[in-house]
């Protein structure tokens, strides 16, 4: 005699496709974490082994998984998009609308349709795309607007801890400011597996932050966050923890708010061209 009577409706268990108005992630009343799951191949629909779902340890983030291993990261919500897919953006050009919310039911994706007459799916691929697909009338098909990318820099953890990945460099892998490589003979090469070490440790005395601009923000898991307060108070808050390795906004709207701090290695950082966010590594002040 519950007032919700329902027992179980298939858009809380998603299969490999997200419609519409479906929802993507947690929903804290029932406890249920929405995901979606890939056919094991083209002509055969039993589950796969790859699937899309939500990671909500630290600053909420999507993650794609090959069994139990993450292959590809979203990156956080900053309000606008995830950090780690800035083509999002462009799914406005099929009438496409999206949002994220984050409140005391729930943490879920959805996306809608703006104009009537208009269908689309997005779909986690056999193949380990997430693709979003629109129907073409004229042609009875679907057509794949957009896919995730398995460029050497989308690939998680494409470059060790403390380093980032910059497709548009001959290096694709380099240390962040104030690490170098911990075998000098391989700084000169694009070696995902070398090891980047701080040239100088923290004294949690005159530390200061060098500032990487357009950054996919680093795995936020175990991350702390804290969205009532803005930049300064963040940038306060890793100088008193001396854990604290870099800080950053969690959100880009209006000149950004929130706080996000990392107080472990820095893992699966890329660089946009024009996308992404601002974050601050703490650094020994001989290295600023």
């Amino acid at each position: 005699n519950g007032l919700d009577g329902i027992l179980w409706q298939s858009f809380d268990y998603p299969t490999d496709t997200l419609l519409p108005d479906m929802k993507l992630g947690l929903d804290f009343k029932t406890g249920n974490n929405r995901f979606i799951t890939s056919w094991k191949n083209s002509y055969d629909p039993s589950s796969g082994n790859l699937s899309y779902k939500l990671n909500i340890l630290g600053l909420p983030e999507f993650v794609m998984l090959r069994d139990v291993v993450t292959v590809f990261r979203s990156g956080p919500w900053d309000g606008i998009h995830f950090s780690g897919i800035p083509e999002m953006q462009t799914w406005k050009d099929i009438n496409i609308a999206y949002n994220f919310t984050e409140n005391k039911e729930e943490i879920a994706f959805t996306y809608r349709v703006t104009v009537p007459n208009v269908y689309a799916k997005l779909t986690m691929n056999f193949d380990g795309f997430l693709q979003l697909s629109s129907w073409i009338p004229e042609t009875l098909e679907w057509n794949v607007f957009w896919q995730t990318s398995q460029g050497d820099c989308d690939v998680y953890m494409s470059c060790t801890p403390n380093s980032y990945c910059d497709s548009t460099k001959t290096q694709k892998c380099n240390c962040i400011k104030g690490f170098e490589p911990m075998d000098p003979r391989e700084g000169a090469l694009d070696n995902t597996f070398t090891e980047c070490v701080r040239k100088t440790q923290l004294s949690c005395v005159d530390d200061g932050f060098f500032g990487l601009r357009n950054m996919k923000l680093p795995d936020t898991s175990g991350a702390i966050v804290d969205k009532r307060i803005g930049l300064k108070e963040c940038e306060d808050m890793c100088i008193k923890d001396c854990d604290c390795t870099a800080y950053a906004n969690t959100n880009n709207q209006d000149g950004g708010s929130g706080c996000v701090l990392w107080t472990s290695e820095l893992d699966d950082i890329r660089s946009f061209v024009d996308a992404g966010q601002d974050l601050y590594v703490k650094l020994a002040a001989v290295d600023l």
